[in-house]
């Protein structure tokens, strides 16, 4: 009985280590930077692969309890990078919660403004909340979103179609602008 425990625990680990790698390289896709006008930065990373893990929560919220079970790893796996990545951008041990903190808030903000819009689907204000949380320092210089926000509604659209078993799976797989699932 306690092997077959550890066993399932590492063949939970394989499934969300397959899947949140390739969310990852979803979110690195060199089309978003070079033709969605998002920037190539370590934060234009933090937008993209937060986009891409709202995404995916999206469509795992209507999943039976191991989908939403992995979704919860996926996060944590997320916020463990994020946390990886701050240490090695030289910030110290006591500079990291805070970060952290401010890094969650921008993330479950982020969750929050583009699922009203989505909800909706209303592409006017996913580009304008886009375009808000990608440039915010910009303003009225900021590049239009409109692209990035079509595809975002074209993809939940196509992943709402994934069947349960690619979700429980680790398979699912969010295509770039002009690709399929």
């Amino acid at each position: 009985m306690l092997f077959g425990f550890f066993r399932q625990k590492k063949h939970n680990r394989i499934i969300v280590e397959r899947q949140y790698a390739a969310l990852t390289a979803a979110a690195r896709t060199p089309v978003f930077y070079a033709e969605l006008a998002v920037p190539d930065t370590v934060m234009g990373r933090f937008e993209m692969l937060s986009l891409v893990l709202i995404l995916y929560f999206r469509r795992t919220r209507q999943s039976a309890r191991s989908g939403q079970e992995i979704a919860q790893e996926i996060v944590d796996a997320f916020f463990e990078d994020v946390d990886h990545s701050i240490r090695e951008l030289g910030i110290g041990d006591q500079g990291v919660p805070k970060r952290m903190k401010k890094l969650a808030g921008m993330f479950y903000g982020r969750l929050e403004s583009y699922s009203v819009a989505l909800d909706k689907d209303d592409r006017v204000l996913l580009a304008s909340a886009l375009r808000r949380n990608i440039y915010p320092e910009t303003g009225e210089e900021a590049p239009e979103m409109e692209g990035l926000a079509g595809w975002m509604v074209d993809a939940e659209r196509k992943l709402s179609a994934v069947d349960e078993e690619v979700v429980v799976t680790g398979n699912v797989r969010i295509a770039p602008p002009g690709g399929s699932l």
